[in-house]
């Protein structure tokens, strides 16, 4: 089974594959949601790099002063293709891969020579960037809701339509993209604990040409292989 931290990354993997959606730079006096929009509208592939920020609030016996601290990191370069194909690459501190090809959805951890497939679309459903996966409308699932300025980005706060299924509803509270000149540059989410993940985007190349094998993955001799139902 997937650990916890693996769904944090497939969360995160799928929602911003379907956040990055536009070749055009809005200008910087456009509102957030509506760079958003812009991206959700224009972009059908993208590839850049990420750092993976898992933050928590100071502890009783620590600084109170310095605001949230960081608790695990991680760094790589990430790769999609709408409809339905990424790659996350997690690089550092451990090597890890999420791939899918639409159909189905294969970690790969190095370090314990194991690859994980099951089906993209049973994997999909709790996330609510199985939503805006496809080519449907942002509006149609969400409220899109101006947030403050901070960090040099116009935050959008993405809320969930009241009609969505019970079962569609995301694993998160809050789910915020940070927008900058048209392009987003973090996704922040916040679980029902208080948990915050903040995901950076840097380098970020738009509707680059890709071929079909970049979302295909075959495991190595002597690898361990599950697959899940």
């Amino acid at each position: 089974m997937y650990s916890s931290l693996s769904k944090i990354a497939i969360s995160i993997a799928i929602s911003l594959t379907t956040l990055l959606a536009s070749n055009n730079v809005c200008a910087q006096n456009e509102t957030g949601a509506e760079q958003l929009r812009q991206f959700v509208r224009n972009s059908k592939s993208a590839e850049g790099d990420f750092v993976q920020q898992q933050l928590r609030a100071p502890k009783a016996n620590e600084a109170q002063d310095k605001g949230l601290k960081v608790v695990r990191e991680t760094r790589g370069h990430f790769v999609f293709q709408r409809p339905g194909r990424f790659v996350w690459d997690t690089q550092k501190p451990f090597e890890q891969k999420l791939i899918t090809d639409g159909k189905q959805l294969i970690l790969w951890d190095k370090d314990l020579n194991q690859a994980t497939f099951r089906s993209a679309g049973q994997a999909l459903a709790t996330t609510p960037a199985a939503i805006l996966f496809g080519e449907t409308s942002l509006d149609q699932n969400f409220d899109l809701v101006e947030g403050e300025e901070r960090l040099g980005m116009k935050w959008v706060a993405l809320v969930p339509k009241k009609n969505l299924n019970a079962k569609n509803e995301p694993p998160y509270t809050k789910i915020s993209v940070g927008m900058s000149n048209g392009l987003p540059k973090a996704l922040e989410l916040i679980d029902g604990f208080g948990s915050v993940v903040l995901v950076t985007l840097d380098k970020i190349a738009l509707n680059v040409n890709l071929p079909p094998n970049r979302f295909t993955f075959t495991p190595p001799p002597g690898a361990e292989v599950l697959r899940l139902k």
